[in-house]
């Protein structure tokens, strides 16, 4: 699963980044990418390429829906979901119309309850996780910067970086989160009520993953302030009035903060004087010794 993750990212960063991200060796991930391909992605391979055709023949307009309506005609045994996940990771897109402007109180949105309650001083790792979005100025134009971060050790283990605000910039985060942790209880994942947080695929992506949604009353930043600390530091000690040349230079430059420096090095006051990783490694070697 870590390797496959690693394989849809290696677009957006190196390999061996990408590797020490996942705490895995770069040794291990080529020798999974020579081994023989199973039978179901053989599968996938095949019925890509029939999807590549069909909505060729569409002229680029049909979605995942008539696709599999367009399978399933020719014999094909799969379904609808899997024919959306083969689109989406081979960028095939339906074509969509001009949106009519909707009346006021029509967008239907999931709010949750503050069930966080402020309470930012969990026991232990992968209680509560806190996430929210933030924008860096660039000379091609703004690049909207998203991450998580468990609120334990105030360690950022989830983060995605995109040149615009959309869903799939909060879902690529918490994916993140959830690859890099993978929670074996209940996590309260807390957010503001911003549109991407209360959308449908948020929370349909909380049920699917056993995570549990709180929110922030609506204009109270106060109830999300760990995440605008992390917000505050990493534009007081890096980016200050910098304004960078592309948004390329600003992804490397917050990832090495975040990676390399904030995560690893950091101290803080919270824990100690201690980095993030360096208190959760002596969490878990007090629990081994007990």
């Amino acid at each position: 699963m870590r390797y496959a993750f690693i394989r849809e990212q290696a677009y957006r960063l190196p390999v061996l980044t990408l590797c020490g991200l996942m705490d895995v060796y770069p040794s291990g991930y080529y020798a999974w990418l020579k081994q023989p391909k199973s039978k179901r992605s053989k599968a996938d391979e095949r019925l890509t390429g029939m999807i590549k055709q069909f909505w060729l023949e569409s002229v680029s307009v049909y979605g995942y829906r008539k696709i599999h309506s367009d399978l399933r005609e020719h014999g094909e045994q799969c379904g609808p979901n899997r024919v959306h996940r083969l689109m989406r990771q081979a960028g095939l897109r339906a074509q969509v119309g001009y949106r009519k402007p909707r009346a006021p109180g029509v967008a239907v949105h999931i709010v949750t309850p503050n069930r966080l309650q402020r309470q930012f001083s969990p026991e232990s790792p992968d209680q509560s996780w806190v996430t929210d979005i933030t924008h860096i100025r660039t000379l091609e134009g703004w690049l909207y910067l998203a991450v998580v971060v468990d609120l334990f050790s105030r360690k950022v283990i989830g983060w995605s970086m995109q040149s615009r605000i959309t869903k799939e910039l909060v879902l690529d985060a918490l994916l993140m989160a959830v690859w890099r942790r993978n929670p074996q209880s209940m996590v309260t994942v807390h957010s503001d009520q911003g549109s991407q947080y209360t959308s449908h695929d948020w929370s349909a992506f909380l049920k699917a993953h056993g995570l549990e949604g709180s929110m922030s009353r609506r204009g109270n930043c106060h109830d999300n302030a760990v995440a605008e600390s992390f917000f505050q530091l990493l534009k007081r000690e890096r980016i200050k009035r910098k304004i960078y040349s592309t948004r390329y230079e600003a992804r490397s430059d917050i990832f090495d903060y975040i990676e390399l420096f904030y995560n690893s090095r950091r101290r803080h006051g919270f824990n100690n004087q201690l980095s993030p990783v360096e208190f959760e490694k002596q969490h878990h070697e007090r629990l081994a010794s007990i």
